[in-house]
């Protein structure tokens, strides 16, 4: 029986939680749960979304057709599975793939090796 080898995509960016510096006249940003770098994150493109705990604890994988609209949504709705954890995100990394059914095989790749925290959907692996 050979194993099918499945190299999760690298991440294209990465942003992290952290104290807004207000100097003089700058123009403040509205942080999202600490997050002031969410322009960072592309808004038309697809790709996987990795939020980490402060200890780099995989918290949630989930994927998308438009990255930074479902970053925020999962921050302000409240159907997402990281409506009662959003404090504790502390990192999100984010792999641009456009494809969708490469979106869902790293999803549920990601999910069941890494062994997403607060993910339900797609669990295949049982707890010891």
């Amino acid at each position: 029986m050979s194993m099918i080898n499945i190299q999760p995509p690298k991440a294209d960016v990465t942003i992290t939680q952290r104290k807004q510096e207000i100097t003089g006249d700058e123009a403040v940003i509205k942080p999202l749960y600490g997050f002031i770098d969410l322009h960072e994150i592309p808004r038309d493109k697809g790709g996987i979304i990795q939020f980490f705990n402060h200890s780099g604890e995989l918290l949630f994988v989930g994927k998308a057709r438009k990255l930074r609209q479902r970053v925020k949504k999962h921050f302000e709705d409240s159907v997402s599975p990281l409506k009662n954890h959003r404090e504790e995100v502390y990192r999100i990394t984010i792999s641009i793939v456009e494809d969708p059914m490469e979106r869902d095989i790293y999803e549920t790749y990601l999910i069941n090796t890494e062994k997403a925290k607060y993910n339900v959907d797609k669990v295949f692996y049982q707890e010891q």
